[in-house]
C-alpha cells in the first residue's frame, strides 16, 4: 500500500461523513440557526462569549487534540494499519464526531451547562455528584501529567548541558502568550474582518517561531513548574476571550501549518507503507480487544472531548449552525492527523517499529517524507517545527484542563440549589478559590508521581466518554429526539472500558500475590471503584432509558 493512496481514501471516507452522516445528525436533532444560543443569553464577558466560527475552531480543536491523535495510533500500530486505520475511520465517524457534536448540542441547549447538569435533569442528583467527581478526578490527572511533560519538554538542562530544542520551544510557547494578550485585545476590541484576522494571526506565529529559535529560554525544570502554575491560574480566570481563545487560536494555525506540511509531504514523496497491514491480535500492549479501543483515543473517540465540548466551547458559540464544523469537524480533523501518524510509523518501519517516543516518531517520518519530496536540506528544521508544535498544544490541553476542573468544582460546591452557602463550600464556588484548589491537587500530584496511576487514564478517559453517551442518549430520548445512533457506541465502548478495568486489576492481583506493592494495589482500588461507577450510571441511565422507551415520547 502507497502512503499517498492510504491517506487519499481516508480522506475521501472522512468527508464523505461529514457530508452525510454529520449533516444527518444535525437534521435529526434539530439545529436551529435562528435560536439563540447561551452564549447570548447568558452572556458575562467572562465565560460566556460569543466568537465567530474560525476563531472557536482553533481554540476548540487545539483543546481537544494535544498529543493524543498522535501518541495512541502511533502506540497501538503494533497491531498493524489496517486495524488502526479501520478503528480511526468507523470509531471517528460514528463515535467520536456523534460523541462530540452530541456533548456540543447537549450542552448548548441547556444554558451552557456540563454534561454533569444534563445528567442531573435525567437521571437525578446523586448520578451527576458521581460523573462530576469521576470527570474532576481525571482532569486532576490530566493536570497534573502535562504540567510534568510540558516541564520536562521547556526544562532547558538536560544532564547539565543546555539542549537548544527544548530552550526554543519554551521560548515560543512564552511568545505566544503575551502575543495572544494582544490579538485578543485587538480583535476584541476592533472585531477586524476574518481575512485580517488570520493575516495578523500567521503574521504573530511566524513571529514568534522565528524569535523563539533564535533565542531560546533556559531554565531549569522547578522554575518551569512554577511558572507553570501561575500561568494555569491566570488563565483559568481571566475573561476566556482575554488569554485562552486567542492563544488556543494562534497555536491552531501551527498545527494546521504542520498539517499541511505533513499531507503534501506524503502526496508528492507517496512512500511505501512497510508496516504490516496486521500483526496479531496479541501484542506487548495487550489483546486488540480492548487495548486497540483504549490507545487510541483522541484520534476515534475520547471523553474528554465531551468536557471541552460541554465546557469552554458551548459558552462560546455564536450560532447553532457553528456545531456542525466545530463538533463533528474538529473531531475528523483530528482522524486526519491519527492517519498521518500511522503513515509515519508506516515508513518508518524497518523490521520492527520505529524507536523512540510517539513525538519524535511523529517527526521523524513527516520531515523523512518532505526530504524526499526534495527538501532534504531542511529536514532538521521541520523535524524542529514539528516537535515544536506538539509541544505547544501539551500546554494548550493544560490551560484547558485547568479552567474545566474550576468549572466542575464550582459546580460541585454549588450543589442542586446553586450558590448561597457558607464557609469552604461558598469559598470553593467562587473562580479564584476552586482555581488554586485545582492546581494545587494537580500539581501536587505530579511532584509525588502520578506515572503510578497514569497507566488507568485510557480506560478513565473512554468511561468518561461511554458516561458522555449515556448522558446525552437519556436527555435526547427526554425531549423527544433521535438517540439510537449513540446507543451502539455507548454499549460497545462500555464493554471496552470494563474488559480493560478487569484485565488491569487482575494483572495488579497476580502482582500483589507475590507480595504487597503500593502502586499495583493503588492501581487495583482504583479499577474497581471505577467499574463500580461505571455499572451504577450505567444501570441507572439504562432504567432511564427503558422508562422513556415504555412511555409516551414528550413533545420536542
Amino acid at each position: 500500500m502507497n502512503a499517498a493512496t492510504l491517506f487519499l481514501i481516508s480522506l475521501a471516507c472522512l468527508v464523505a461523513g461529514y457530508l452525510s452522516y454529520g449533516r444527518w445528525l444535525a437534521r435529526k436533532w434539530g439545529v436551529d440557526p435562528q435560536r439563540p444560543t447561551p452564549a447570548h443569553t447568558e452572556y458575562d464577558g467572562v465565560d460566556y462569549v460569543p466568537a465567530k466560527a474560525p476563531v472557536l475552531l482553533g481554540h476548540h480543536f487545539s483543546s481537544i487534540a494535544g498529543a493524543g491523535p498522535i501518541t495512541g495510533p502511533i502506540q497501538a500500530a503494533v497491531f498493524g494499519w489496517i486495524p488502526v486505520t479501520l478503528w480511526v475511520l468507523i470509531g471517528g465517524v460514528f463515535f467520536g464526531a456523534a460523541h462530540d457534536f452530541g456533548s456540543m448540542f447537549a450542552s448548548v441547549r441547556n444554558k451552557g451547562r456540563s454534561i454533569g447538569s444534563i445528567i442531573s435533569n435525567t437521571m437525578g442528583s446523586d448520578a451527576k455528584r458521581l460523573f462530576l467527581i469521576f470527570a474532576y478526578l481525571t482532569l486532576i490527572l490530566v493536570i497534573a501529567a502535562f504540567m510534568s511533560i510540558v516541564a520536562d519538554t521547556f526544562d532547558g538542562f538536560v544532564g547539565g548541558s543546555e539542549v537548544r530544542v527544548n530552550g526554543a520551544t519554551a521560548s515560543t510557547s512564552m511568545l505566544f502568550i503575551i502575543a495572544a494578550i494582544g490579538f485578543g485585545i485587538l480583535t476584541n476590541r476592533y472585531r477586524p474582518p476574518m481575512w485580517a484576522n488570520v493575516a495578523l494571526a500567521v503574521v504573530l506565529v511566524a513571529a514568534c517561531v522565528m524569535a523563539g529559535t533564535m533565542f531560546p529560554l533556559y531554565l531549569e525544570r522547578d522554575f518551569w513548574m512554577v511558572i507553570l502554575a501561575v500561568y494555569i491560574l491566570v488563565a483559568s480566570v481571566l475573561p476566556v476571550w482575554f488569554l485562552l481563545q486567542p492563544r488556543d487560536y494562534l497555536c491552531s494555525f501551527l498545527l494546521y501549518g504542520i498539517i499541511l506540511m505533513s499531507i503534501s509531504g506524503i502526496l508528492v514523496s507517496n512512500p511505501s507503507i512497510s508496516l504490516p497491514g496486521f500483526t496479531s491480535f496479541e501484542t506487548q500492549i495487550g489483546y486488540m480487544f480492548p487495548a486497540l479501543f483504549i490507545t487510541v483515543a483522541c484520534g476515534a473517540i475520547s471523553g474528554f472531548h465531551s468536557l471541552v465540548s460541554s465546557g469552554t466551547t458551548a459558552k462560546q458559540i455564536d450560532n447553532e449552525r457553528d456545531m456542525l464544523p466545530l463538533g463533528f469537524g474538529s473531531m475528523l480533523i483530528e482522524c486526519v492527523l491519527a492517519m498521518i501518524a500511522i503513515i509515519c510509523v508506516g515508513v518508518l518501519f524497518v523490521d520492527g517499529m520505529p524507536s523512540g517516543t510517539p513525538t519524535q516518531v511523529f517527526a521523524s517520518g513527516v520531515s523523512n517524507m518532505l526530504s524526499l519530496s526534495g527538501l532534504a536540506e531542511y529536514e532538521e528544521l521541520t523535524y524542529g517545527l514539528v516537535i515544536l508544535a506538539v509541544s505547544a498544544f501539551a500546554l494548550t490541553s493544560l490551560d484547558t484542563s485547568t479552567r474545566l476542573g474550576r468549572f466542575m468544582l464550582q459546580e460541585l460546591a454549588s450543589g442542586e440549589e446553586g450558590a448561597g452557602h457558607a464557609g469552604i463550600r461558598a469559598l470553593l464556588c467562587k473562580p479564584l478559590p476552586s482555581t488554586v484548589v485545582t492546581i494545587a491537587l494537580g500539581g501536587g500530584l505530579a511532584l509525588v508521581g502520578y506515572q503510578n496511576i497514569w497507566g488507568l487514564f485510557g480506560a478513565a478517559n473512554q468511561l468518561l466518554a461511554t458516561l458522555a453517551l449515556l448522558a446525552v442518549s437519556a436527555w435526547l430520548g427526554e425531549i423527544g429526539k433521535e438517540r439510537r445512533m449513540l446507543l451502539i457506541p455507548m454499549a460497545f465502548m462500555m464493554a471496552a472500558t470494563s474488559c480493560s478495568l478487569l484485565i488491569t486489576a487482575w494483572d495488579k492481583v497476580s502482582v500483589l500475590v507475590n507480595g504487597f506493592d503500593g502502586p499495583a494495589f493503588v492501581q487495583l482500588l482504583l479499577s474497581v471503584l471505577l467499574l463500580a461507577l461505571a455499572v451504577t450510571l450505567m444501570v441507572r441511565g439504562a432504567r432511564t432509558i427503558r422508562e422513556q422507551m415504555s412511555g409516551e415520547a414528550p413533545d420536542a
